[in-house]
């Protein structure tokens, strides 16, 4: 047994699509991308329906995989994530029926995830992603992403793919031209809605074993 960072997701309200096989075709398309970009030890892929799981050797790529995966289907689509580390055992010659602690730990999460978005109710900001881990680390780390999530709760759609290029790595200035407003207009967002924290928390965390 090994243990891996494992991450479980799904849509939020997918039956209320009104094209599921549209939706299912973007969840494809950005999972591959986000496989392209992190290096899954197993890589992102649906499951059932709307679910989708994927795993990492370090918990700091699960985290950042579950940031690029969300970021890159809003604003249409949005997604809730259970994640964990902990042994996980292959079950299958070709390794991709596991079962153990890992994921029962992330499915514990995704549970959580589910829960506080009733607790939220219609008009709150909800929590989206949840860390399960029995470990001082653990802990640590579901408070940072619940912190997260907060925080990207009150992105407009301009804040949110900001967001996204100042993670590519895309400077201020070149998204302030492909936004077509004034490098200036991209600053005062970058500090009012925290996205300079948005993306140091994230390379923080993206550092973590």
């Amino acid at each position: 047994m090994t243990a891996i960072a494992t991450l479980i997701g799904d849509v939020v309200r997918s039956r209320a699509a009104a094209d599921r096989r549209a939706l299912h075709a973007r969840l494809e398309e950005v999972i591959a991308l986000v496989n392209a970009r992190t290096d899954p030890l197993q890589p992102l892929r649906v499951t059932v329906g709307d679910e989708f799981q994927g795993a990492w050797a370090r918990r700091g790529e699960a985290v950042h995989a579950a940031l690029l995966l969300r970021l890159s289907l809003l604003p249409e689509v949005e997604t809730r994530y259970g994640l964990g580390h902990g042994e996980v055992t292959a079950l299958s010659d070709d390794g991709l029926v596991q079962d153990g602690p890992g994921w029962w730990q992330a499915r514990e999460a995704i549970t959580r995830a589910k829960g506080d978005e009733e607790s939220a109710g219609s008009r709150g900001r909800v929590v989206r992603t949840r860390w399960v881990e029995d470990s001082p680390v653990g802990l640590a780390l579901d408070a940072a992403l619940r912190h997260r999530d907060l925080l990207v709760a009150d992105l407009d759609e301009r804040s949110q793919r900001l967001l996204r290029g100042l993670l590519d790595g895309t400077t201020q200035r070149e998204l302030a031209e492909v936004e077509e407003i004034s490098p200036t207009a991209v600053s005062r967002r970058v500090h009012r809605d925290a996205l300079d924290q948005l993306v140091a928390l994230d390379a923080e965390l993206g550092a973590l074993p």
